[in-house]
């Protein structure tokens, strides 16, 4: 049987823990938690493993996750203490860890195996909502600290042949990532202009184009005041670079997140359900 190309995404990842917060901002997530389902359902059975480039690592060199059984990093302050219980047991893929690593060497790309570290929050958020079974494999690679676009979109196209091996790649960070923006509400205009821009590159451009201007994202109108650190965008290059050619979809687009701020998630490349398929099946 032929195994069926998955699409790559970036992944908007909300704030803090979340799913396990929805009482204290009921309604905030709704819609962004509807999208992650929705991911779920486009790329079906498909997927043997995900491999998630999380805005909340970063090394010297790429790393990869390489525990069978990843503990956890609470990689967050001043919340609730039951937010510093939680659990997401997913199972980590030692032999997929090692097996991205020899890719990124043979690519030329700096890289190894870090059998301490645990699933982030950028990482954990959206798996359990995607996957609350935990049974779905997981690796996590870290960003590279330098935080450079080229150099995270090569890794992209280097990892790009496990779309045709069931390894799903996911950038999970964060269209808009200025927590005092987010909070007071200050960040609406600098976060619909990023947006705006940000699609127009994603969605609208050329492959050529999308590159080039990937490249030069902190030219892009608001780009600093939508990301005073890109830690929370770099992860998108990766997706990116992974895709190749392939057309971007935004799946996940609000105006009013927190109140006043616009942030979006983007898939590349199909779906493996056809979209046809996904109305019908949730207009049942």
């Amino acid at each position: 049987m032929t195994q069926t190309r998955l699409p790559t995404y970036f992944l908007s990842h909300g704030g803090g823990p979340w799913p396990w917060m929805k009482d204290f901002r009921p309604g905030a997530y709704d819609q962004l938690e509807a999208s992650l389902h929705d991911v779920r359902r486009e790329v079906g059975q498909a997927p043997r493993a995900v491999l998630m480039i999380s805005g909340h690592w970063e090394a010297s060199s790429f790393l990869l996750s390489s525990a069978a059984r990843p503990p956890m990093v609470y990689d967050y302050q001043g919340f609730p203490e039951h937010t510093y219980r939680i659990r997401y047991d997913a199972p980590g893929v030692p032999a997929l860890a090692e097996a991205v690593r020899a890719m990124l060497e043979r690519g030329g790309v700096a890289s190894g195996l870090d059998p301490q570290r645990g699933f982030d929050h950028g990482t954990f958020t959206l798996m359990h909502t995607m996957y609350p079974e935990a049974d779905m494999p997981l690796v996590q690679l870290s960003l590279r600290a330098d935080l450079d676009p080229a150099a995270h979109i090569r890794v992209g196209e280097l990892l790009a042949p496990l779309r045709d091996e069931g390894v799903l790649i996911v950038g999970s960070g964060f269209s808009y990532h200025d927590t005092r923006g987010i909070m007071s509400g200050a960040g609406a205009a600098a976060s619909a202009a990023f947006d705006r821009w940000l699609n127009d590159t994603l969605v609208e451009s050329s492959p050529d184009e999308r590159r080039h201007r990937l490249l030069r994202w902190s030219a892009a109108p608001a780009a600093r005041a939508a990301h005073p650190r890109e830690d929370h965008l770099i992860p998108l290059m990766v997706a990116a670079g992974a895709a190749g050619d392939e057309a971007a979809t935004r799946i996940y687009h609000q105006g009013d997140f927190m109140g006043a701020i616009t942030v979006s998630s983007f898939r590349f490349g199909a779906p493996v359900v056809p979209v046809t398929q996904l109305k019908l099946e949730k207009s049942v």
